[in-house]
């Protein structure tokens, strides 16, 4: 009985003392704040990504973006009778960051995402955005993050 005991207090006493979970790219951790000044392209993932980059309240610098994003989506593969199996949809973002008037970055970035055809097309229509909704806070991310380095 005095080892179930000492089990618990043991296992209270490690959860009590053990560090809490953070993630890494926490937004209080940014000294800077975007400013988005040019959008062109695809509205939908332009605001998926706008949505994601205003989150972001830094005080000390402040940089400017803008942005230009375009969408693909192929058929990879058909099956016999010529419908399709296999799409892909690819979205490139490129996107330059200006820091007091002087441009610091120009950079392009391009996701892939490959994905089944499924017959339900209003599933299918949702699967796709959930796919490029993904695709554009990864992309967002890697915005922050090239900021996050020139800093």
């Amino acid at each position: 009985m005095n080892k179930i005991i000492s089990y618990i207090s043991l296992f209270f006493l490690i959860s009590l003392t053990s560090c809490a979970y953070e993630p890494i790219l926490n937004n209080d951790n940014y000294k800077f704040s975007i400013n988005i000044n040019k959008i062109t392209g695809d509205k939908k993932i332009n605001k998926i990504i706008i949505y994601n980059l205003n989150n972001l309240k830094g005080n000390n610098e402040i940089y400017d973006l803008s942005l230009n994003s375009n969408k693909k989506r192929n058929i990879i593969s058909k099956d016999s009778s010529g419908d399709p199996l296999i799409f892909r949809i690819e979205i490139n973002v490129k996107y330059s960051v200006e820091k007091d008037g002087k441009n610091i970055i120009n950079k392009e970035i391009n996701r892939k995402a490959t994905y089944n055809n499924i017959t339900d097309k209003f599933e299918l229509d949702n699967y796709e955005k959930n796919i490029i909704n993904n695709l554009s806070i990864s992309i967002a991310d890697m915005i922050i993050g090239s900021i996050s380095e020139t800093n």
